[in-house]
C-alpha cells in the first residue's frame, strides 16, 4: 500500500510539473506586449534643422544623464514634427529634446552652459536649475499605440 501510495504521489508530482513545465514553455515563447509611441513636437517657431530627442526607460538614466533606451532625429520642415518609437516594452518613459537650428548636431550654449537653442522635455516639464527631473517629465506607455505632445519652448 506505502508503494502504491508514493508510486501515484510520483506520477501526480511528475504530471504536474510536466504541466507547469508546457505552461512555462508557452510563456517563453509568446512575444512581450509591444507598445508603440508617437511624440510630436508643436509650437516650433523656426522651421529649419532638425529636432534631437532621446527616450529613457528610467530615472537614474534620465537624471543621471545615462544612456537612452532609444535615440531620434526628425527633420524640421513647419510648425509640427513627429517621431514614432515601435517595439516599445510598456512601462515608464521620459523624453529630453531639443530643436538643433543650425544643424550641427550639438545644443548650443552660452559660456555659463544655458541653452540658446529651444529645448523641451515630455509632459512639458519645466528645467529647475537643470533638465526637467523624471518625477516631472516621465509618462506610462501602455500596450498598443499611444502618443505624447510636447511644446518646443
Amino acid at each position: 500500500m506505502k508503494a502504491l501510495y508514493l508510486a501515484t504521489t510520483l506520477a501526480l508530482a511528475t504530471a504536474g510539473s510536466g504541466i507547469a513545465w508546457a505552461q512555462n514553455a508557452a510563456a517563453a515563447t509568446t512575444p512581450a506586449p509591444d507598445a508603440s509611441l508617437t511624440v510630436t513636437f508643436e509650437q516650433i517657431e523656426m522651421p529649419e534643422g532638425q529636432i534631437l530627442l532621446s527616450l529613457y526607460d528610467n530615472e537614474a538614466a534620465h537624471d543621471a544623464g545615462g544612456k537612452p533606451v532609444r535615440a531620434a532625429m526628425a527633420k524640421v520642415e513647419g510648425k509640427t514634427v513627429s517621431v514614432v518609437f515601435e517595439g516599445l516594452a510598456p512601462g515608464r518613459y521620459a523624453i529630453k529634446a531639443f530643436h538643433d537650428v543650425d544643424g550641427d548636431g550639438k545644443m548650443k550654449t552660452n559660456p555659463f552652459g544655458m541653452p540658446l537653442e529651444p529645448f523641451a522635455f515630455s509632459n512639458n516639464a519645466k528645467p529647475v536649475g537643470g533638465p526637467a527631473r523624471w518625477e516631472a517629465a516621465s509618462f506610462d506607455v501602455p500596450v498598443g499605440a499611444s502618443e505624447t505632445r510636447i511644446a518646443i519652448q
